[in-house]
């Protein structure tokens, strides 16, 4: 007890209580949700990053009456105390623990099923990929699955692509308020911050390369630019790279920007973007690491294999000295630094991100037996109505069309 008489309070509730007073339209959603249950006798798992803000997500499917599980997204993204804290303040199970390796990440996946639950939600679509495979039986209790990263969202369309996608999934990261910020801003600042805190190095002067120019490298590029980077992105994607020059960025190859890079960072959510015969051409001491959701954007590995000595410089930093005698410094084993060395995303972005995957919950609820084996996107007016509700949050207010201006961009013989 403080010397007011009320208990202490968990670390981990702190940093849930901070992260929560900056998600106002989560917020705005929880209190419709605890008035309304649209989850009462519904259990979902959850297979997301465990970190404060996820933590006000499942606190708001909770006040909607949801049963819940919830596991890790990644071994290394897991806040320990936040993780404790919904199992001890919240009564949310909760199997996530840093650091844990391949096996008991797919034992916590797999405790998650054992609850049965009727929804699921993916960062990454492991959830989804562990019940067309090993979990079968289960795929006839599933009414549906909300994914929240690009690259599960490929995954996803891979299944469908194949005919093997056998429940409806919610595409959550094709929401424009969620890719377009989440991405872009969250990512963006938060890879930086992930970078700073593992080295504590000068971004000023530094050539840094982006390998991929979607909305997450964009962001990264951005920041990185306005902490006095000189940035160099490289893209397989000819509208993206002709984007990236019209921004002001250098776009070169791969093997030409391994060269000069002072810090490389891989963003495209493909596997083996860096491999053995580019780490030949590296500058000595240069800096990788990874803001793509798997640790196969580069060969960790491999380069790991190449190095005759390997050193724990920091607890997120290696430094790999190769046969040549040049240096290598590895962030996180290759996994999202931003959530390895540093909390992901600010509460303010994913307030938008989570309010998508909110509604998804309920969207598959209110359409119960009446999805097909499909992927969906959030209805375009929920789409606005969290943009509504975050600038009304943010005390913005906007103008509306006129009746007489709908009615001339829904007209065809109004001309000059």
């Amino acid at each position: 007890m403080d010397n007011k008489g009320k208990p202490f309070l968990h670390q981990g509730e702190l940093k849930i209580q901070w992260a929560g007073s900056q998600m106002k339209v989560l917020d705005t959603i929880r209190n419709r949700f605890e008035k309304e249950k649209p989850f009462k006798g519904i259990t979902l798992g959850a297979c997301l990053h465990v970190t404060a803000e996820t933590a006000n997500l499942l606190i708001a499917l909770k006040a909607g009456g949801a049963n819940l599980a919830l596991c890790a997204s990644n071994p290394l993204s897991t806040q320990d105390e936040v993780a404790q804290s919904l199992n001890q303040d919240f009564d949310i199970p909760t199997f996530a623990k840093k650091g844990e390796d391949r096996e008991i990440y797919y034992k916590h996946l797999n405790q998650v099923l054992d609850f049965h639950p009727q929804i699921t939600m993916d960062d990454g679509a492991d959830l989804i990929t562990l019940l067309h495979t090993e979990r079968k039986d289960q795929l006839k209790e599933i009414i549906g699955s909300s994914e929240e990263t690009t690259t599960g969202v490929i995954r996803l369309k891979a299944m469908k692509k194949k005919g093997d996608l056998k429940i409806p999934v919610m595409a959550v990261n094709d929401s424009q308020t969620k890719h377009l910020f989440d991405n872009r801003y969250g990512t963006g600042q938060s890879t930086i911050d992930g970078i700073i805190r593992a080295t504590n190095v000068l971004l000023a002067g530094k050539i840094f390369v982006v390998c991929g120019y979607g909305w997450c490298g964009r962001g990264i590029s951005e920041k990185a630019r306005g902490m006095g980077a000189h940035v160099t992105v490289t893209e397989v994607d000819p509208v993206r790279a002709l984007q990236a020059v019209m921004d002001g960025f250098e776009v070169t190859s791969l093997s030409k920007a391994c060269q000069k890079a002072d810090i490389i960072v891989t963003a495209t959510g493909n596997k083996g973007v860096l491999g053995t015969d580019l780490f030949k051409l590296l500058k000595d001491k240069v800096i990788i690491c990874n803001a793509g959701h798997f640790n196969v954007e580069f060969d960790y590995e491999g380069l790991v294999k190449m190095a005759k000595q390997t050193t724990q410089i920091r607890e997120f930093l290696q430094e790999l000295i190769m046969a040549d005698g040049k240096k290598v410094f590895v962030l996180g084993e290759g996994r999202l630094i931003n959530l390895v060395a540093a909390e992901g995303h600010p509460p303010d972005v994913m307030d938008l991100s989570f309010a998508n995957q909110a509604l998804a919950a309920e969207f598959f609820v209110i359409n119960k037996g009446k999805l097909k084996n499909d992927i969906y996107t959030i209805p375009d007016d929920q789409d606005i109505e969290i943009a509504l509700l975050k600038l009304e949050s943010m005390g913005i207010s906007i103008d509306k069309l006129t009746k007489e201006q709908k009615h001339y961009l829904s007209s065809w013989n109004e001309g000059t």
